[in-house]
């Protein structure tokens, strides 16, 4: 029986020989380089069937390869199965990534195919070292005949805490410092920051595709498509239009780029190297100030996160009583009605524009999968007992979020009763992390993995990342995991604590809260910093081992649970309220 994937596979090698290619590669990203690529640029998952979020596609004469990391080792096995693509590993001790595996084939000098629009210029200069790099842009266009166009969604501003006059002005001032004449965001997020605009080009993330060009006296948007009349993206044109700001094609950057004669600042990390070529020599490669910048949440902006938190743990808990009274009384609920059913508690609130992400709701075996994607046919059933996995999250005009709870629904084995409390214990200590200012995220990991590593345990994936403001739900470049990044945590990040134990084909445990980092006082040794809980949502007690927990571990749980009541209490029915009072009811120390 034919297979779809491998037909496509195939068609790709026979333009490759046509082209005197040896191999293609294609990428996961977009011409910004985004986690999360618009349907357009799925390339992946059209060209594998691969529907996880990272993967990059290797295509030569005799192998096609898909790279991934470990989040996704299972799910890629099955996707790829009969496609003729096989897994290759990241994020593991023997790991060979692509440049490497490519010379190891081919050897040195051979040709290299991209999508010069989808490659970075950091990317692309990796390969020029031992390859022949040909660039064509929307190269799989040549092969997907309906491939769906460059999306269009309104456009509108948010309020910020910060104005868009003054976060242009604090650029200028870098280009100033840095000797550029113009700076070129191409980073979606870091385009909609500087603008104070949103939109719903991409699913989950409110970002416009679009690319900014700011010199110390002119900004120029390329965000024009197609001529779609919107009442609520006029009224936000004309605004920019006011302030000075020039909108241009989407597809006219290149030529802008090309046509400008300063010096001009690129991001080579986010920048296609196609656009790097058109700025030719006068290119300044540095990381774009903005990544780091917007990370820093203004006073505002952290008022506005504690509030959106507040309602969104009002909805979470809403769900959690729902799912537990229903699945109690016998009732079948499926993974994924229970989804649904979060996200109708989520539109309850006033300024809900969407999921963060799309809804992992698992029980069983679905739960070891740490990016499990919920079947919307034949959804598994949440039985009477073991563990049930949520991780979700919603987008505000006040903020983002991202939450997993992973719950009791009846009774539980020894193994899942041990796994729930050490996935506890780490979430825990690294909550309580207190820490010098300036040290980077990839120092303090351990903190997570430790009550873990001591019973010769760990996870696969990194243990928190970076939360924007109503922007993506992973925002870089600041991160907790093993990765030896130097990027220091500062005061006004939001990250993510999320460790997980994941035992293939029987459960997985994952808990997770969004933490502010913040002030936790200066001495003779110095400033240091700590976590403050945003998420608002209890832990499950009722299911602890508490042999495994130290005495202060405890009194942290009995205390986050107390200030879960006390913020939510008075904002839920009495019924939920009562119920709520007794989850959040302090565990007895003896």
């Amino acid at each position: 029986m034919s297979n779809i994937y491998a037909e496509r596979i195939e068609a790709l090698r026979s333009l490759m020989r046509g082209r005197g290619w040896d191999a293609v590669i294609v990428w996961s990203g977009d011409p910004h380089q985004s986690e999360y690529p618009a349907e357009r640029w799925k390339q992946v998952r059209w060209l594998t069937g691969f529907t996880g979020e990272a993967g990059d596609v290797v295509v030569t004469a005799d192998h096609a390869g898909l790279w991934t990391d470990t989040r996704y080792f299972i799910q890629a096995v099955e996707q790829l199965e009969s496609t003729g693509a096989v897994l290759h590993k990241t994020r593991v001790p023997e790991q060979v990534l692509i440049p490497e595996w490519l010379r190891s084939q081919l050897g040195e000098g051979a040709v290299v195919a991209v999508d010069s629009l989808c490659t970075s210029a950091a990317a692309a200069d990796e390969l020029r070292e031992n390859f022949t790099v040909v660039g064509v842009p929307d190269l799989l266009s040549i092969l997907w005949g309906d491939r769906p166009g460059i999306p269009q969604t309104p456009i509108f501003r948010i309020q910020a805490g910060e104005s868009r006059e003054e976060k242009m002005e604090w650029l200028r001032a870098e280009l100033s410092e840095r000797g550029a004449d113009a700076i070129l965001l191409s980073s979606l997020d870091e385009v909609a920051w500087l603008l104070n605009v949103r939109a719903s080009d991409i699913d989950y993330n409110p970002l416009v595709i679009s690319y900014l060009l700011i010199g110390q006296d002119f900004a120029k948007w390329f965000v024009l498509k197609e001529d779609v009349e919107d009442p609520v993206t006029e009224e936000t044109f004309d605004a920019l239009q006011g302030d000075g700001i020039e909108l241009l094609p989407y597809s006219e950057v290149g030529l802008e780029i090309a046509a400008f004669e300063g010096r001009l600042w690129l991001d080579s990390a986010t920048a296609s190297c196609e656009l790097r070529q058109a700025a030719g020599g006068r290119a300044l490669e540095a990381p774009s100030p903005v990544a780091r910048r917007k990370e820093q949440k203004n006073p505002q902006e952290i008022e506005w996160i504690r509030e959106c938190h507040i309602r969104d743990g009002v909805a979470v808990e809403k769900f959690l009583y729902w799912l537990e009274k229903s699945v109690g009384a016998g009732k079948t609920v499926t993974e994924w009605e229970a989804a649904v059913r979060l996200g109708q508690y989520r539109a309850e609130i006033d300024d809900y524009q969407g999921d963060s992400f799309e809804t992992i709701s698992a029980c069983g075996k679905g739960a070891a999968l740490p990016h499990y994607v919920t079947p919307r046919v034949d959804s598994p059933v949440i039985e009477g007992h073991g563990l049930y996995l949520c991780d979700s999250g919603g987008q505000y005009l006040t903020g983002t979020t991202d939450i997993t709870r992973t719950v009791p629904m009846g009774e539980c084995t020894p193994e899942e009763i041990r796994d729930y409390t050490l996935a506890l214990k780490a979430h825990i200590d690294l909550a309580s992390a207190v820490f010098p200012a300036g040290t980077p995220g990839c120092r303090i990991d351990a903190a997570a993995r430790l009550p873990l590593w001591r019973n010769l345990m760990d996870f696969g994936h990194g243990t928190g990342h970076g939360v924007g403001f109503f922007l993506g739900v992973h925002e870089g470049p600041h991160q907790i995991r093993q990765n030896l990044d130097p990027t220091p945590l500062v005061e006004g990040m939001v990250s993510s604590d999320e460790p997980g134990i994941y035992r293939e084909g029987r459960h997985g445990v994952r808990h997770e809260n969004l933490v502010l980092t913040v002030d936790a006082g200066t001495t003779e040794f110095g400033h240091f910093l700590r976590f403050e809980p945003l998420t608002m949502c209890h832990f499950d007690t009722s299911v602890l081992d508490l042999s495994l927990l130290d005495k202060w571990e405890i009194e942290w749980l009995n205390d986050y649970n107390r200030t879960v009541f006390e913020n939510l209490g008075t904002l839920l029915d009495e019924e939920v309220a009562r119920w709520l009072l007794d989850k959040t009811s302090p565990i007895v120390l003896e």
